[in-house]
């Protein structure tokens, strides 16, 4: 048996109906006990991991003009502020500074909770993901007669042909697209 006859070989080892896009239409799926994938680019490249990424995007867009704005509106206190000292007695000064003190931490505290839930937004997003692509993982694990899929960052070295990222998202993306709309379910999960 020759190198360039396992392509072919295991296109047609590949069950029938078996989904491949691309260069996987002439390779068919790797036929290997390990298979490889790059979860981060499963992700981030999936219609799901986009749509994640677009809104993170966006939430955090938005939370950088707010904070821009709360920041003038503080700054504009704090000067206000700085300019009446000089006209009041220290005790009452000292009360209003701590009160502004007080208020700046508040809205710290607040901001910074706002960023933790847009970060909680994409983790919690990211595990939703990984549990509603199991089903099609394993289709392409029963498809190939693989006994596993390790990570790829963690493989000494293997064959690009076990590395089923490319087949993954594109399957994933057949059936939970970007995890809004229910897309039409295929044979291939």
């Amino acid at each position: 048996m020759t190198v360039s006859a396992l392509p072919l070989q295991a296109q047609q080892a590949a069950p029938s109906g078996s989904f491949a896009l691309g260069r996987d239409v002439q390779l068919g799926t790797p036929q290997s006990g390990l298979l490889t994938i790059q979860p981060e680019r499963l992700f981030s490249e999936s219609l799901f991991g986009k749509r994640i990424a677009q809104e993170i995007e966006a939430e955090g867009a938005v939370l950088t003009v707010e904070n821009r704005n709360i920041e003038a509106e503080l700054r504009a206190e704090e000067q206000d502020l700085t300019q009446r000292r000089s006209t009041m007695e220290a005790e009452a000064f000292r009360t209003l500074a701590d009160a502004f003190d007080r208020k700046v931490q508040e809205t710290r505290s607040i901001q910074d909770k706002k960023l933790r839930e847009i970060s909680q937004l994409g983790e919690s997003a990211r595990r939703e993901f990984f549990v509603a692509s199991l089903p099609v993982l394993e289709g392409i694990m029963r498809e190939t007669g693989a006994g596993a899929i390790l990570d790829h960052a963690t493989v000494f070295l293997s064959a690009d042909v076990v590395d089923i990222t490319e087949l993954a998202i594109a399957r994933i993306d057949k059936v939970l697209g970007d995890g809004l709309g229910q897309p039409e379910a295929t044979d291939d999960q």
